[in-house]
């Protein structure tokens, strides 16, 4: 899933596997548990049930193009994903084209 935080503009986002709870309701990630703002955010649509920041959740597209806003910052590759990301997400041959950290 991509995972940026949407604190700024262009927060930190991440391209990582999230679990889900068996109802549902919530999503984790890197210790941290997620709920869906049900369409109250501004560009976000899950806030951090901790910290209450918000964040944009969704899945990983093709094209790489994630984040809403164009910019340079980077988007990273958590490593036991990276593989999965760039053949069955991204369609590209191993070694190729690879630019995300």
């Amino acid at each position: 899933m991509y995972i940026e935080l949407k604190s700024e503009l262009n927060g930190p986002a991440r391209i990582g596997r999230i679990d889900f709870s068996k109802a549902g309701r919530t999503l984790a990630y890197r210790g941290k548990s997620f709920q869906s703002l049900k369409g109250a955010g501004s560009k976000a649509n899950y806030f951090d049930v901790e910290t209450g920041e918000h964040y944009w959740i969704s899945g990983p597209r093709k094209d790489g193009a994630d984040r809403l806003y164009v910019s340079s910052k980077p988007v990273h590759i958590d490593d036991d994903v990276r593989e999965e990301y760039w053949t069955d997400i991204r369609g590209q041959p191993e070694n190729k084209g690879r630019t995300a950290v």
